[in-house]
This record gives structure tokens, C-alpha cells and sequence, in this order.
């Protein structure tokens, strides 16, 4: 098996990913600062430090003898963006330069850069595919795409085998539903649990193509071993349908307010998915509303234990 470390390991995302890399036999590091994850998520059978990757002479001791990176640390959200481009520049553009020379450094085998849909901005054609050229309209966007171009960079003129994968509103249990960045998901679970209405930005009519956070740790594990993949590409991991934020605030019920749309969303996002299949064999298997109802129910067992 391989040595696998992951950034951001103690996260929605990265502790799911976590767990299946432990459940394959992999032998685990995980490097976190703990601002927006959690000690307790990552597995006890991972390799846990307390580090910044924004440290790079901290976080670079760690990369010795590795054969996989999955970068996920980041601050993930285009409203703290807005709020803070200079400090989320640091961890989302400087962070992932030093997890690139780190790897560089130390010869891993694979880099798997994690982007998001947030590049595209707002396109007139859907689905999006890769080959468009984005149109990030939030600072988090943006960033995002240096960190495509460093990772491309990083691959071409380095060699450092590095793929980027952009995710699509990944859900599921485990989601944040505390922080006040928390995703649309989230918050209508916290507000429907405190008998709120569910607060909708903008008429609500917002469409995305959610990805389940299960699906989306398959596509990182085949995007680790695809012999298809030599440096440098980028893959879409979403669906190719899409359900409008309105459809999403039916399945959580209740009343629902609405309120003036928010900077920098993106007004429809639906995956093509042409590349992921090609190159990874991969498609997401959970339906939307089976995924929601999986979430409510992780969400609704939280809240007795």
C-alpha cells in the first residue's frame, strides 16, 4: 500500500476522503490547522499534525518519502472571500504553491489538486466543461484557477504529475452546518432545526449540480491511480443535472423568506462529466434527493447523540 498524505484532512471533505484511504489499507498523514476542521473527524488511524500550509518550512518535513498528495486545504467559501481576498489569497494561491514545491521537492508520484466549479463564473452554455474559459466572478473563483494554472505549471515545467479536480456543491453527511459560510445545504438544516424559515437568496431559481460527498471520494481515488492521467488536466467531478436551490428547500420543507441575491453567485452550474468518464471511469452513482435524505437523517442523529 501507499503513503498517502492529505491537507485539510480534518474537513467535510478530506475526512471522508480520509477514511476510505485508511479503509484501502493506505498508510495516512493528515496536515490540518484546525481552523475550519475538526480533530475529532479524522480517522484514529490516520497520522495526525497540527500544521498551516502556508509553513512551508513546517509542512515540507512531512512530504518525505510520500507517494500521494490530496490537497484540500483551503477557506472554502466565496462569501469569506469577498470578506478577506488578501488573507484567503494566502492559504487558497500561496497554500497550494508550497503543497506544489513541497511534492516537487520530495518526487512524489501524484499531486491531486483539489479546484472547484466556482472557476467557471457565469457561462451562457451548460454543461460546463473544461475546455471554457473561466469567468470567476468571487475572489474564491479565481483563485481556484491560479491554482489550476500553478498545478499545470507545476506538471509541464517541472514534471510533477498533478491533477486538478473541480467538485460541484459537494454534500452529505458530515456537512457544516455552524459556520456562517456554511453551504445552502447546511444552513436550511439549521435554520429548519430551530423552526426557522429557510432563507433563500435571491427568487431561489439558483441551479446547481450537487455532488455527493461519497462520489466525489471515488473520484479522488481513481483520479490517485488512473494511468490515464499524466500532468497537468482538469476534471469536472458533478452531475450533469441540476435542481434548483428552491427544488432543494422543498425537500427540507417548511417556510421558506427570501432575500436579496448574494455577491459573487453563480447563477446555474451543471457538470459535464465527458472527461471524468474518460479518464477516470467515474460517474456519480447517488441521486440528488437520496443523498439530501441521507444527510437529513446523518444531521437529524446528530442532534440526539
Amino acid at each position: 500500500m501507499s503513503k498517502v498524505l492529505v491537507t485539510g484532512g480534518a474537513g467535510f471533505i478530506g475526512s471522508h476522503l480520509v477514511d476510505k484511504l485508511v479503509e484501502m489499507g493506505h498508510h495516512v498523514l493528515v496536515l490540518d490547522n484546525l481552523v475550519n476542521g475538526k480533530r475529532e473527524k479524522v480517522n484514529p488511524k490516520a497520522e495526525f499534525h497540527q500544521i498551516d500550509i502556508c509553513d512551508f518550512e513546517t509542512m515540507s518535513l512531512y512530504f518525505k518519502d510520500i507517494d500521494y498528495v490530496f490537497h484540500l486545504a483551503a477557506l472554502p467559501r466565496v462569501p469569506l472571500s469577498i470578506e478577506d481576498p488578501v488573507g484567503t489569497s494566502k492559504v487558497n494561491i500561496s497554500g497550494t504553491i508550497n503543497v506544489l514545491e513541497a511534492g516537487k521537492r520530495t518526487g512524489v508520484k501524484r499531486v491531486i489538486n483539489t479546484s472547484s466549479s466556482a472557476v467557471y463564473g457565469n457561462q451562457d452554455k451548460q454543461p460546463l466543461q473544461e475546455n471554457m474559459t473561466p469567468n470567476p466572478i468571487s475572489p474564491y473563483g479565481l483563485q481556484k484557477w491560479v491554482g489550476e494554472k500553478f498545478s499545470k505549471i507545476y506538471s509541464e515545467l517541472y514534471g510533477l504529475p498533478v491533477v486538478s479536480v473541480r467538485p460541484f456543491n459537494v454534500f452529505g453527511p458530515g456537512i457544516d452546518v455552524d459556520s456562517g459560510y456554511s453551504s445552502v445545504l447546511g444552513r436550511f438544516l439549521k435554520l429548519n432545526s430551530q423552526n426557522k424559515p429557510l432563507t433563500i437568496d435571491g427568487d431561489g431559481e439558483q441551479t446547481r449540480g450537487y455532488c455527493f460527498v461519497v462520489d466525489l471520494v471515488e473520484a479522488f481515488i481513481l483520479a490517485m491511480g488512473s494511468q490515464k492521467i499524466k500532468g497537468g488536466e482538469v476534471i469536472n467531478a458533478g452531475s450533469d443535472k441540476a435542481y434548483s436551490i428552491n427544488y432543494l428547500a422543498g425537500l427540507i420543507g417548511g417556510e421558506k423568506i427570501y432575500g436579496p441575491e448574494r455577491p459573487g453567485d453563480i447563477r446555474h452550474t451543471k457538470a459535464d462529466i465527458s472527461n471524468a468518464k474518460e479518464l477516470l471511469g467515474w460517474e456519480p452513482k447517488m441521486s440528488f434527493d437520496e443523498g439530501v435524505k441521507r444527510t437529513i437523517e446523518w444531521f437529524e442523529n446528530e442532534k440526539l447523540t
